[in-house]
Order: structure tokens, then C-alpha cells, then sequence
């Protein structure tokens, strides 16, 4: 009951007329800089911090989460609309978004992304007001092994996203390993896979950049190949009774919005693991879980319902360490962990009994921003649509000109741009080879956090590799992740041994 009376309490600070503006015009604001490829929530809330010193800290960082979260619906719209992903975190949005509006189904997918994202973001609320302090204590039990182990399970997910020929998918992602170590080595500092001492490689290889090339630059390549401009999706249609039927026909995706939502708060309340763990993982397990993996990649509305669900979760979930803590769960909320430090709020535990107004207004407005982000995402579905019935010989530019825009701004370095269209050749090769690029792009985003926390843990146990496997966490996610890496050899060896059968018999 004193868990109620606090969230009544939040409540009505979020609806004080300044905070109910702010969390509107957040979402807006948060809706389009989601949307804007390159852009994503951390540049829009890092940009748009010193505008919150006008007002009071409680009304700032309703503001500046409002921006979170509408960013995170945000994302979603240029994954499928141009299948260029709006931040890291919409990647995974991408595989199935982009068939589906290549098929005149647009207006279904951007219907599902909204109403995962709204299931997504209302269960990860409602656990963060039930359980934020027990699951912190969660959180710190998570040491360099278990976030290993964790990273090494979204690995063994990737074998089934690249359909079943298994030596291709893992050849991906050992290309995607080995540019996410070019740069400096974390230890010593020393330059590696530099390529002939290219200075624009010292700070490694950005996520976006390969993402945006393989996703912006070779998809409009292939689409201008396959179709020599006659694209399905200026097809595209939309009313307000297609948008009731396509909420009507997610009932058989709940289950897939309940997983991605637990999975991705989970994910998302480990310190420095953030939303995109979390979808990727989702779509992956997604897949695994499913009766017709084979549909995944061309178009399954539930491989838009897992990771939507899922990375709006984890924006929730990350919260949590950043205020129970003082730990930011992603890179979005280092900067609410700065601004926070700025107006005098000291995060911990402390912060719930020292600063209750502060947290329960924060709390409540997350329920607020999630309904509003809702309403709003939908109300421009129409928008959204128009953008598709553009010609393609007008579309084609125009995706060019936002693809070499995204690859500019997260480091501000030509050299990105050069490197994104080469990424944009290799994907549109790798296309063509039938070689899947997902495993190559996800392993990219997981490559950085998996080897600090390998190396940690293999420099505190003097390089024992069964440290992995003696903590009780750690060892039952690598159980875990054996399985799942082995489930998908079994079923390729088995498909052959069926196959071999039918060959030989009469």
C-alpha cells in the first residue's frame, strides 16, 4: 500500500501542468530524433540537456526521459520505413520491418512496433515500481563473468538468424568479432588492425557506420537491382479501420511482446548493458522459439514484436542501476547520471527515501510518457505512410543523403562516411551471396562488451576459463547458451540425415 500511495503521490506531480507538457513535447521530440538515422536518444538527450537547467530537476528528467522513450518508439520508424536503423537498439527491427513494408504491409509493421513498445514499456514500469530495489541487489551480483556469460548467450542466439546453413552464419560473426577489435586494445593501448596506420581507425570501427552501410546503402542497391524502381511498398494504404484490424491481429503475438518484455528489462538493468543486448537477444530467441523460423527475415510480424518490446523494456530497466546504484545501464543514462549530479541529486538507495517526489514523479511519468508515446506513434502512422508512396527515384536520394548524414555525426569523421559506403558494396556483395549480414552486424555491438568482460575475469582468476563455470550465475547461462548453440547443429544434421534417407530409399 505505501508502494501505492507513492505512485499516487508521482502522479500527481507528473500531471502538474509544466511535467505534463514536458513528457508531450519529450515524446515528440524523442519520436524524431529516434527516427533520424545517426541521431538516436543519446546525442538528442545529451544535446538537449542544458535546456533543462529552466526548470526544476523533477520536471528535467521527466523531460529528458520522455526524449528516452520516445526515441525508443522513434527508432523503429526509419527500420522500417527505409531500412535504415535509427540507433543501435532498432537494428534488430530492420530484419523483419523492412520485408514487410517491401510488401505494402508498412502500416502493420509500424502498428505492431508501436503496440509492442507500449507493452514493453508498461510491464517494465510496473516491475520497476514493484521490484526496483530487490532487483538492484541482482544487478551488482552481476560481475565481469556473468556479463561474459550473458554476451556469450546472445552469441549463441545469432546461430539461428542466419537460416540454416550454419558455416555461413558463423563465418558472419567472426567478421563482425574481428571489426569490433580494430582500434586500441583496452589494456595496453597499443593500435591494432589499424590497416597501414589509418588514423580514422584509432577509435574503432562505429557501430552505426557498418549498420547504416549494410542496412541504408546495400539494401538500396539491391532494391534498385531486384526491382529497377518499381518498389512494392508505394503500395502502402492506411486507415483508422486497418489500424483496429492490425491491433486486432497481434493476439497471437502476445506471448512473443510478454518474452521480449522480460528479457529486455532483464537485460536491461545490468550495468553498461543497455537496450540493444536486449532486442538482439529477443529477436533471437523469438526465433528459436518458433514454429516457422524459416519465416523469420522475410517479413514475421513477430520479428518486429520481440525486439520493440524488448528495447523499450530495457530503457526502463536501465534506469534502475543508474538510481539505486549510481551505475548508468546504458549510454543514455550516463547522461541522466550526469544530470543528475549536476542538480544536486545524489543516486543510490538513499535517493528513494531522501528524494521520494523526485523518483515517484520520474516513476510515474514513464506510465504517462508510454501511453503518450503510444497515441502520438499511431496519430503519425498516416505521415509515415506518405513518405512510402514517394517515387523511388526520389526515395532512392533521399536515403542516400540521411545514410551519409547518420555515418557523419556519431564521431564527425569523413573517414566514417567513406567507410559506411564501403560497408554499403560488401553488404549489397554479401546480399547477393546469400551470405546473412545480421550475425555480422549484431556481433559488432556485442563485441565491445564481451571482451573487457572476458579479460577481466581471466585476469582475476589468473586465466582460469573456469571461472565461467564455477559462479552459479555465470555457469547456468553458459549452460544455457551450449544448448542453444548446439540445438540449431542438431536440427541442420538431422534435416541432412532426413534428407539422405529420402535419397536413398525407392
Amino acid at each position: 500500500m505505501e508502494v501505492l500511495a507513492l505512485l499516487i503521490n508521482g502522479f500527481a506531480i507528473t500531471f502538474e501542468p509544466l511535467n505534463l507538457a514536458l513528457v508531450i513535447a519529450g515524446v515528440v521530440v524523442g519520436l524524431f530524433i529516434g527516427a533520424m538515422p545517426g541521431l538516436g536518444s543519446v546525442n538528442g538527450v545529451a544535446i538537449l540537456l542544458p535546456m533543462t537547467f529552466l526548470v526544476p530537476p523533477t520536471s528535467a528528467v521527466i523531460f529528458l526521459a520522455a526524449i528516452y522513450y520516445g526515441a525508443m518508439y522513434g527508432g523503429a520508424i526509419s527500420s522500417i520505413m527505409l531500412g535504415i536503423p535509427g540507433a543501435s537498439t532498432a537494428v534488430a527491427t530492420t530484419f523483419d520491418g523492412r520485408p514487410l513494408a517491401l510488401k505494402g504491409l508498412a502500416d502493420k509493421a509500424l502498428v505492431a512496433a508501436a503496440a509492442a513498445s507500449f507493452v514493453g514499456g508498461t510491464i517494465s514500469v510496473v516491475l520497476f515500481t514493484l521490484f526496483a530495489l530487490p532487483l538492484a541487489d541482482v544487478a551488482l551480483a552481476f560481475g565481469p563473468p556473468e556479463t561474459f556469460a550473458l554476451m556469450v548467450l546472445a552469441f549463441a542466439t545469432f546461430v539461428g538468424l542466419g537460416g540454416d546453413d550454419i558455416p555461413k552464419t558463423l563465418f558472419s560473426i567472426l567478421i563482425g568479432l574481428v571489426l569490433s577489435t580494430v582500434g586500441l586494445d583496452i589494456i595496453s593501448g597499443q593500435p591494432r588492425l589499424i590497416f597501414g596506420d589509418l588514423t580514422g581507425f584509432y577509435h574503432g570501427i562505429n557501430f552505426l557506420v557498418l549498420a547504416i552501410g549494410i542496412y541504408g546503402i546495400g539494401e538500396m542497391l539491391w532494391t534498385i537491382e531486384v526491382s529497377q524502381g518499381e518498389v512494392l511498398m508505394s503500395k502502402a494504404t492506411v486507415s483508422f479501420r486497418g489500424i483496429l484490424n492490425n491491433l486486432k491481429g497481434l493476439k497471437s503475438s502476445i506471448k512473443t511482446m510478454i518474452m521480449g518484455s522480460f528479457l529486455g528489462y532483464f537485460v536491461g538493468i545490468l550495468p553498461a548493458a543497455g537496450a540493444t543486448p536486449g532486442s538482439l537477444m529477443a529477436y533471437g530467441v523469438a526465433k528459436t522459439m518458433s514454429k516457422n523460423p524459416e519465416t523469420y527475415g522475410k517479413g514475421n510480424i513477430d520479428g518486429v514484436v520481440a525486439p520493440e518490446a524488448a528495447n523499450n523494456a530495457a530503457s526502463t530497466g536501465s534506469m534502475l542501476p543508474m538510481l539505486t546504484l549510481g551505475i548508468p545501464g546504458s549510454p543514455t543514462t550516463a547522461i541522466l547520471l550526469g544530470g543528475m549530479v549536476i542538480w544536486g541529486l545524489e543516486p543510490g538507495p538513499l535517493v528513494f527515501t531522501d528524494h521520494p517526489d523526485f523518483v515517484w514523479g520520474l516513476i510515474a511519468s514513464l506510465y504517462v510518457a508510454n501511453v503518450f508515446a503510444l497515441l502520438i506513434n499511431i496519430g503519425f502512422i498516416p505521415a509515415f505512410i506518405w513518405v512510402l508512396k514517394m517515387p523511388f527515384t526520389i526515395l532512392a536520394p533521399i536515403i542516400f543523403v540521411l545514410c551519409v548524414v547518420g555515418g557523419y555525426v556519431p564521431t564527425q569523421d569523413m573517414h566514417d562516411v567513406w567507410l559506411m559506403l564501403i560497408f554499403g558494396v560488401v553488404g549489397y556483395l554479401m546480399r547477393k551471396l546469400d551470405y546473412p549480414m545480421a550475425p555480422a552486424v549484431l556481433a559488432i555491438v556485442l563485441g565491445p562488451l564481451a571482451e573487457p568482460a572476458m579479460r577481466q575475469s581471466l585476469i582475476g582468476s589468473h586465466g582460469d576459463v573456469m571461472t565461467f563455470f564455477e559462479r552459479p550465475i555465470s555457469g547456468t547461462i553458459m549452460a544455457i547458451a551450449f544448448l542453444l548453440f548446439v540445438l540449431p547443429l542438431l536440427k541442420a544434421a538431422k534435416g541432412r540425415l532426413s534428407r539422405r534417407r529420402a535419397e536413398g530409399s525407392p
